[in-house]
């Protein structure tokens, strides 16, 4: 412990003598169990920010407190509710606070524990329980993130599947231009719903189709949203709360690149959701991609596969030149341990059908021709196989997926936990 005690750190006495005996030192843990870290969503004394509490005869409740960090903006918060909550017992004199930091081991134990424990009471959304959800995600920008969410969306839609795309890249989305949408976003009453909810763009596909959100129908394109990580979360949140997907068979969020704070509250507020990652060839963009790998992992979020884009060049003779290197995505997936779902070419008819709305996955009733569009149908078809679609209970709870994934990534979490 790092003792931080200063002015204003010690409760003003509450009675010149306790009207009761003094509590016992289990007892004011048990009050405290009752103070929520407002940031971290969970009671102190769970998240282990309570390491020691003494009480003398005399009713001097003394709680040493560990912040995360020492210099925390919610220190006058936890302060406030610590002595307001123990000095209501009849036998507390007074309530004085020793501050301490945490140290990086005990920092990352204290996080785990938090993003459980919020995913464990996620909020409804109207993703209904069935759809499967697959967060495509990556380490970095510039690797094509975007267009393999949507020509991956249009794949599974040929399927005879009603796909969502939902576009969480608040700041820098695309998606509209790369499937060529250009209608504006409208909110409608919705039956069996208190008020008016937005109405996804629909467009067919094939036998399916596809329903589409984005800032983008929202904004013109060239509208610079300056927003900060709460916004930005709020936003996903309202297009995953206030939007009536209505029937989905999957769900694909396009993620900004990083391991920011949109990617933290998706993981809270979809639990059952799984996560692609889209990497090049190079390697400096696996080893970038491994960061979101390890985001997926603190938050309990399953990395079902990895994906290469601009895998390689090939030319009108046949030849194939690998302009951004080779073998990227291979060493990713065995770094991880999940399945390499697919080495997408580097093909200009991707690029320039993203240009003009018209994805080489194949829109509408049009067949889908080239290598690259090829090998999305492949992919679509592998995730069949890496995570198939699980019946639902009458409860509506996926107990062949979601339940002994988490498990599973939660025992995994904790093993590669440091421990305090």
């Amino acid at each position: 412990m790092i003792p931080m005690a200063g002015p204003g750190d010690t409760a003003v006495p509450r009675r010149t003598r306790p009207l009761a005996p003094a509590p016992t030192a289990d007892e004011v843990r048990q009050v405290l169990a009752t103070v929520i870290d407002p940031e971290l969503g969970s009671d102190i004394v769970t998240l282990g920010m309570v390491p020691d509490v003494t009480v003398d005869d005399d009713g001097v409740v003394v709680v040493t407190v560990k912040l995360t960090i020492g210099g925390c903006p919610l220190r006058a918060d936890i302060k406030r509710e610590v002595i307001d909550r123990v000095g209501v017992h009849p036998g507390v004199r007074d309530v004085r606070i020793e501050w301490g930091e945490m140290t990086p081991d005990e920092r990352t134990d204290v996080m785990l524990k938090a993003r459980w424990n919020a995913r464990q009471h996620a909020g409804e959304t109207r993703v209904p329980a069935s759809t499967r959800v697959l967060a495509i995600a990556s380490g970095k920008g510039g690797v094509g993130k975007s267009s393999v969410t949507v020509n991956l969306a249009v794949a599974l839609a040929r399927r005879g599947r009603t796909v969502g795309v939902l576009d969480a890249d608040i700041w820098g989305f695309s998606v509209p231009r790369l499937l060529g949408i250009t209608e504006r976003l409208e909110a409608q009453p919705v039956k069996g719903s208190e008020r008016p909810l937005i109405v996804p763009n629909v467009v067919a596909v094939g036998a399916g189709r596809l329903k589409v959100v984005s800032t983008g129908f929202l904004v013109e394109e060239d509208t610079a949203l300056m927003w900060r990580g709460l916004m930005l979360t709020k936003a996903v949140e309202q297009f995953l709360r206030d939007v009536d997907w209505g029937e989905l068979d999957d769900l694909l969020i396009d993620m900004p690149p990083g391991t920011g704070d949109v990617q933290m509250g998706l993981a809270r507020m979809l639990p059952q959701a799984d996560m692609v990652i889209v990497t090049t060839p190079a390697l400096a963009a696996q080893k970038v991609a491994q960061r979101a790998a390890d985001m997926a992992r603190r938050s309990f979020v399953r990395v079902v596969g990895v994906i290469e884009n601009m895998t390689a060049f090939t030319c009108s003779h046949g030849d194939e030149y690998a302009l951004f290197g080779a073998g990227g995505g291979e060493a990713l997936a065995d770094e991880i341990g999940v399945p390499l779902l697919g080495q997408i070419p580097l093909e200009a008819a991707v690029s320039a059908g993203g240009d003009v709305g018209r994805p080489v996955a194949g829109t509408g009733d049009e067949a889908p021709v080239g290598s690259a569009a090829a090998c999305f149908a492949d992919i679509a078809a592998r995730l069949d196989e890496v995570v198939p679609h699980h019946g639902i209970d009458d409860a509506g709870v996926d107990l062949a997926g979601c339940s002994a994934r988490m498990l599973a990534s939660v025992a995994a979490a904790l093993d590669d936990a440091p421990t305090t």
